[in-house]
């Protein structure tokens, strides 16, 4: 194969992996969460650092605080080096999180630093480094569990993961 065809398919694979991750993090999804990562690598995100395992009690069930999140994933930049990448991914995370007095909404931006290693025919991340760039507090959380902005929903299944998660009914062909 050539190689610039070559490496364009790693790189897809690799965005493809931290794609899958924030989707099974937002969905506290431990089998879609473990295989983006191999089962040695380690992580540090600041607050909570360790092995895959630490990581993955860390963020299945997660925090019973928070209530929902959010990742939304920006560029990637990538450098292959043979069966090893390095990847800086820009995110912003919304969190809403249940403060006793009622919840509130944060969000963060950040950069995700991951080390990839393709083992067989397989990328996985082998290490990951969460950097922080900024975090705002948006203050009490809106009710938006009947609708938006004034409006109803005319069905169940649009307020998203507050009432289970319609897309995963969608991925599997069984709309409501």
């Amino acid at each position: 194969m050539e190689p610039a065809l070559q490496a364009l398919l790693h790189r897809e694979a690799i965005r493809s992996c931290v794609v899958r991750l924030a989707r099974g993090e937002d969905r506290r999804d431990a089998e879609l969460i473990r295989s983006c990562w191999w089962p040695d690598a380690r992580f540090d995100y600041g607050v909570h650092a360790g092995d895959f395992e630490t990581y993955l009690a860390w963020v299945v069930p997660g925090a019973d605080a928070i209530k929902n999140t959010q990742h939304v994933l920006g560029q990637t930049y990538l450098k292959l080096s043979g069966d090893s990448a390095r990847a800086e991914t820009q995110v912003i995370s919304y969190h809403r999180v249940a403060m006793g007095e009622g919840d509130r909404d944060t969000c963060i931006g950040g950069r995700y630093l991951d080390r990839f290693e393709k083992r067989g025919e397989e990328w996985r991340i082998a290490d990951r480094v969460m950097l922080y760039d900024w975090e705002q507090e948006w203050g009490a959380a809106a009710d938006w569990s009947k609708g938006v902005m004034g409006y109803p929903f005319s069905a169940e299944h649009f307020p998203g993961r507050a009432k289970g998660d319609y897309s995963e009914r969608w991925f599997a062909g069984q709309q409501a």
